[in-house]
């Protein structure tokens, strides 16, 4: 088993607001480092897409992935992809995204409720009814699910990274479980993939989005597509802890992890 390819499926460039190197760089370490598929997926907020110059962000990304893809062609495999944030508010511009780029790739995800900020930039919980604000992200995945213009469903409990910081505490996601059941069920029902997303690792929180039982509950409700990222920041972070996010998918009942090419699915096996 030590001996498994690593795939890694969520990973930002220097083109996202809070990257840090280039995509060459980030490539070219991620080959040297003998990571066998890296998906390079800025990030998209729909609902800033002009507002915060996410128009010029994914421009420049899918030019620069494109052209580091072709100069490394047979060293390693690269996909093209986007992480669109909050699609579902703005369903005819992030359709209009999807439209523009021909993308491998398309992660699904929720950093911020309606009209509000993300919640990495909160500064503080006080005051916040922290169980309505779970269950309106939430219910949020659920519509971002049923608009389902996308591959991978990220990081679905985002907003427990940034309650351990302020507050100290892990929140329990079975407060939650009939709306993270209907969610995990119609991720199944729609043929997505469901990510285990290792970045909460370098986080005080210092655990995986979702944990082990929910990826459990997901194949128990019929889910059969799983997929795995560092969501790196940094070359050098491309690919760790993903041995990690295996062990999950293998405990929880999976052979095998998804991968992606021109927005069709594969498996690679994990056993």
């Amino acid at each position: 088993m030590n001996n498994i390819s690593i795939i890694d499926l969520h990973t930002h460039t220097i083109n996202s607001p809070d990257g840090n190197h280039e995509a060459l760089f980030m490539a070219e370490t991620a080959r040297d480092n003998k990571i066998h598929t890296v998906a390079f997926t800025d990030h998209c907020e729909v609902d800033y897409y002009y507002k915060d110059n996410y128009d010029k962000v994914v421009e420049n990304s899918f030019r620069d992935v494109s052209a580091v893809s072709e100069k490394l062609q047979g060293q390693i495999n690269i996909l093209k992809g986007v992480e669109l944030a909050q699609p579902h508010y703005i369903p005819e511009l992030a359709q209009q995204i999807i439209d523009t780029y021909n993308y491998d790739v398309v992660i699904g995800s929720i950093h911020n409720l309606r009209n509000q900020e993300d919640f990495y930039n909160w500064k503080s919980f006080d005051g916040i009814d922290i169980e309505a604000t779970m269950n309106e992200y939430f219910n949020e995945l659920t519509k971002m699910l049923e608009w389902g213009n996308f591959e991978i469903l990220a990081h679905i409990t985002y907003p427990f990274r940034y309650i351990f910081n302020h507050c100290g505490y892990v929140e329990d996601i079975d407060k939650y479980k009939s709306k993270v059941d209907e969610l995990l069920k119609l991720c199944a029902e729609k043929d997505k993939a469901l990510e285990i997303n290792m970045g909460g690792l370098k986080y005080p929180i210092n655990k995986p989005s979702p944990d082990l039982e929910t990826i459990k509950r997901y194949k128990e409700l019929g889910g059969k597509l799983i997929s795995v990222g560092s969501d790196s920041h940094y070359a050098e972070r491309i690919g760790v802890n993903i041995d990690k996010a295996y062990e999950i998918a293998r405990q929880a009942g999976f052979k095998s992890v998804a991968t992606f090419k021109d927005r069709k699915v594969s498996e690679f096996a994990i056993v």
